[in-house]
């Protein structure tokens, strides 16, 4: 521990010559597309004409990963290294190459001269590689294009990972947004005896893109009570100074590391009296563009928020830039630092660590190649019976919940459920049965299945639940974000970033299949009886069906059966984004399981019981569904339709993945064009009652024939806090909406067709008197089943 915290000159050197090395790689990446090594004089034609990249944050970035590569040679210890400032990206591009991990995921990038020309020149470059920490940086779990995530991956990383220690840096204008201020509290979900620990390291270098930031001009004694506040031993580091930052660091670090080492012991070896330790936390002061040009034309940039991006803007056309630009780079002594053949030199990679120890090669980094598959019970199991289709009601989610608890049984170190405070309203809690929530602060005795040991994650925020799965998964486990469906919408973007992830990584064969990102949402649009027009938008589906089918799934079970075939199928897929969408109220059953599982192969399926064609023919309509409440809208429509107009001819069709629908050659799961046609002819019109908005079926049927004939009915933001059945009148997806759409869009109009519409007309006057004289709907809508009417074909 003494060395650790009081380096030698020998370790200061190699940990100064890596910081060199990754400080001239940095720049070099930014500028330069030829003479990598300034073995010529620098000249115009060697500078990119295209100038991108960020420098202001990068010097401080490679500190650290600098001193966190010392520590884990000395003592072995796991860790993964997070980049809140994503646009930091050379400083890991330029940390994965020196340690051999670049090459060997893209061996055209050698660890020679011509190796490290191709390193720069590729840099934010077209055909090349991003600017950002992404899913092609060796070692990565977190990209920080969207800021505000780091601590959030950090901590869902370290759950249930005894051994690894997430290293997050959290960039100062990073912490000024919302998600990442809420992200402190996390380790008050920590619990040190079987969870790992993360390390944050607040970097102040005093600026954003143009101007300050709050926290670096705060107080440091303000800094240092906020988070003393939040439950963490603040140990700071300040400066610019040479060699006195490194041991600075270096001291730091090692205190940070025995503490967290103190931690676990105690929690481990059964000294701990449950209390919320007190973890470490680094605030680390540097200057914005440290090391870099001091002044420009002029006007100061080290130390400014003029250092962020490409300090030297003009070097091509500016033989002053030119100059300093060549100066400043010289002024690391790559001499010093790259062999004859333009490799890093032994001192530079004395500060490696070995092998799987090295962050960019990482094992947690790339939690495919850790990953277990869930031992998982049949779903069958939990098989709801269903003798006949709709005349039973069930919360079907409670099912799910059954389910979940005898993962958690049998998964005691692998599946985790995250959810904002709404387990029990989900009607999952039937995972408490095997599992208190997860909570380090005081428990009170009123407190109910909460405990410093449990492992349901149940936080009152969209954003770190999301991201913690998210960190949960890249790094080999398995679990499901629950939530209300319009407040998916909080976290939606955190959705997009994790799909556009995902997409990148299929394309690297050295990234494996990570467990799918598995997203359940309940108390939906259709059914918020207490809640009112806040509570009501199904706007996640739109953003998952818009991802390439190699990620995006959509499921919209209709019932208790269906919902465990398609978790089932939810928990075995790898690297996916699969979207579930079902109510937590009483809905009717329709399936057994045997049909259930059937049905959820296909994707979609004729409902033939439902409807009332003969088979010799095409029906007069098509009715199709996908989604809980409108699906028991259609059957409801195309009972009165054959109960009315019995010489009608109707075909009810219903969906469960949603991503059937397309072609597929736009998705994997797209139905053939032979099923397609089956399912829905090829010019019969269609009308489909949709859960979500009616666009997103046109969207998807897209190139299907005659696409035109497909009409919609779904969510067209009609809303307030109103009963179940007024939801769907209010956007015009009711049954007799559905019966009167049929009459005007079927291919021949039946004889008893006006009156019927008529009918439908009064019984929608009529509920719109009977619910606000009786606060309730109808008798004959409220207790709707098909009784004893219902036989399957």
């Amino acid at each position: 521990m003494d060395r650790l915290a009081h380096p030698t000159d020998a370790d200061v050197a190699a940990v100064d010559a890596w910081w060199r090395a990754n400080n001239y790689l940095t720049v070099g990446q930014i500028y330069l597309m030829a003479n990598p090594l300034l073995r010529e004089p620098l000249a115009s034609e060697h500078i990119k004409p295209r100038l991108l990249g960020h420098w202001g944050t990068s010097p401080g970035l490679a500190l650290v990963y600098a001193h966190a590569s010392r520590l884990i040679r000395h003592t072995g210890q796991q860790m993964i290294y997070l980049t809140g400032p994503g646009h930091g990206g050379p400083t890991l591009f330029g940390a994965s190459y020196m340690e051999g991990t670049y090459t060997e995921a893209y061996p055209r990038i050698t660890m020679d001269e011509e190796g490290l020309r191709r390193l720069c020149r590729q840099f934010s470059s077209p055909g090349g590689a991003p600017s950002h920490v992404s899913v092609q940086v060796p070692g990565s779990i977190h990209e920080g294009g969207e800021l505000g995530y780091v601590l959030m991956h950090a901590f869902g990383a370290v759950i249930d990972n005894p051994d690894l220690i997430a290293l997050a840096v959290v960039g100062d204008g990073e912490a000024e947004t919302g998600p990442l201020e809420g992200s402190w509290k996390q380790i008050s979900f920590l619990n040190p005896a079987h969870d790992g620990a993360v390390l944050p390291v607040l970097h102040l270098n005093g600026a954003k893109i143009a101007g300050p930031t709050v926290l670096a001009r705060k107080d440091p004694d303000e800094v240092r009570s906020l988070f003393a506040g939040h439950g963490y031993e603040v140990i700071e580091v300040e400066g610019d100074d040479l060699p006195g930052m490194h041991h600075r660091f270096a001291e730091a670090l090692a205190q940070a590391w025995a503490s967290i080492k103190a931690i676990q012991a105690a929690a481990r070896g059964g000294d701990w009296d449950g209390t919320r330790p007190r973890w470490p936390l680094i605030v680390l002061r540097s200057p914005k563009g440290w090391t870099g040009p001091d002044v420009v034309d002029g006007v100061q940039v080290s130390g400014t928020w003029r250092s962020h991006q490409v300090p030297l803007s003009g070097v091509r056309g500016n033989k002053e830039h030119q100059r300093i630009l060549e100066n400043w780079m010289r002024s690391y002594r790559p001499e010093e630092l790259f062999d004859e053949d333009g490799a890093p030199n032994a001192l530079v990679l004395s500060n490696n660590p070995a092998g799987d120890l090295r962050m960019s090669a990482s094992p947690h980094a790339n939690g495919g190649a850790l990953s277990l598959d869930l031992d998982l019970p049949d779903f069958r199991d939990y098989a709801v019976p269903v003798r006949a289709p709709a005349r039973s009601r069930l919360e079907s989610t409670r099912k799910l919940g059954e389910f979940m608890r005898d993962i958690y049984l049998r998964n005691p170190d692998r599946f985790r459920l995250f959810s904002p405070d709404e387990t029990k309203s989900n009607r999952l809690d039937a995972v408490f049965e095997a599992s208190d929530r997860a909570f380090a602060e005081r428990v009170s005795e009123g407190d109910v299945a909460i405990s410093r040991d449990g492992r349901v994650m149940d936080v009152l925020s969209e954003h770190a639940c999301h991201g913690w799965l998210v960190g949960y998964t890249l790094t080999g486990r398995h679990g499901w974000f629950a939530t209300y469906e319009a407040f998916a919408m909080v976290s939606a973007s955190q959705t997009v970033q994790h799909a556009k992830w995902l997409q990148e990584a299929h394309d690297l064969s050295w990234r494996a299949p990570v467990p799918s990102l598995n997203i359940l949402l309940t108390s939906t649009a259709w059914r918020q009886d207490h809640n009112g027009f806040s509570h009501q938008g199904p706007g996640l589906i739109q953003n998952v069906i818009t991802h390439r089918g190699t990620v995006s799934r959509v499921y919209l079970p209709p019932d208790a059966n269906t919902l465990l075939s398609v978790a089932d199928r939810c928990m075995r897929s790898r690297s996916c984004v699969n979207l579930v969408v079902i109510d937590k109220q009483p809905q009717l059953q329709w399936l057994t399981m045997d049909e259930a599982v059937e049905h959820c192969a296909r994707g979609a399926g004729v409902w033939p019981w439902a409807g009332t064609e003969d088979g010799r023919t095409d029906p007069d309509i098509v009715l199709a569904c996908a989604g809980d409440v409108v699906t028991m809208e259609t059957v409801a429509a195309a009972r009165i339709l054959r109960e009315r107009l019995p010489h009608f001819a109707t075909r009810v069709v219903n969906v469960v993945d949603l991503m059937s629908l397309p072609r597929p050659s736009v998705h994997p799961h797209g139905m053939d064009e032979t099923l397609f046609r089956e399912l829905f002819t090829d010019h019969v019109d269609v009308l489909f009652a949709f859960h979500g908005y009616p666009g997103a079926i046109h969207q998807l049927v897209h190139g299907r024939p005659d696409a035109d004939r497909f009409h919609v009915r779904g969510f067209i933001e009609e809303g307030t806090t109103t009963t179940p059945f007024d939801m769907v009148v209010r956007n015009r997806a009711s049954r007799y909406h559905l019966v009167m759409d049929a009459l005007d869009r079927a291919r021949r109009t039946p004889a008893g067709a006006s009156e019927l519409k008529a009918w439908c007309e009064q019984q929608l006057l009529r509920h719109e008197q009977y619910v606000v004289e009786h606060l309730q709907d109808m008798p004959e809508v409220r207790d709707w089943s098909l009784g004893d009417w219902a036989e399957r074909g």
